[in-house]
């Protein structure tokens, strides 16, 4: 069984997000550091090469495979910022339907810049998301 390619490294959050070269997507990403690190109560650490993530949780699937995945975290990519954690709590559905110009994908949510939606119902998606990442999902294994 191979290892998890995305596992928590020792590169610096915020050295990462200072060299993302579009100015909008870094502004973006030092508002999501300090959103995340305030709704999970946990530092910043990337996972990977390009995700900044909050907490953790362990999941295992029927397959055997198992391991360790951040809670709730994103990544500022060059076409777009990617959120992770905050499309599965029971909540999310209602509020994502108030968040704004997004797109969502098998796990996470696609957002072209943080001026593009409502960033209280971004910041409770954040923290239900992290709630539901760290409580039910990983007592749930």
């Amino acid at each position: 069984m191979s290892a998890n390619k995305t596992a928590p490294t020792a590169v610096d959050p915020a050295q990462f997000i200072s060299a993302v070269s579009h100015p909008t997507r870094r502004a973006d990403a030092e508002v999501l550091l300090r959103m995340m690190e305030e709704v999970s109560g946990e530092p910043a650490v990337m996972w990977g090469p390009t995700i900044v993530g909050f907490g953790s949780y362990h999941y295992k699937y029927e397959s055997g495979r198992e391991g360790d995945a951040s809670a709730i975290g994103f990544s500022p990519r060059a076409a777009n910022l990617a959120l992770y954690g905050l499309t599965i709590a029971p909540t999310a559905g209602p509020l994502l339907e108030k968040l704004g110009k997004c797109k969502r994908g098998a796990s996470c949510l696609y957002v072209n810049k943080l001026a593009d939606v409502d960033l209280d119902v971004l910041t409770r998606l954040a923290r239900d998301g992290y709630r539901y990442m760290t409580g039910v999902v990983h007592h749930s294994s």
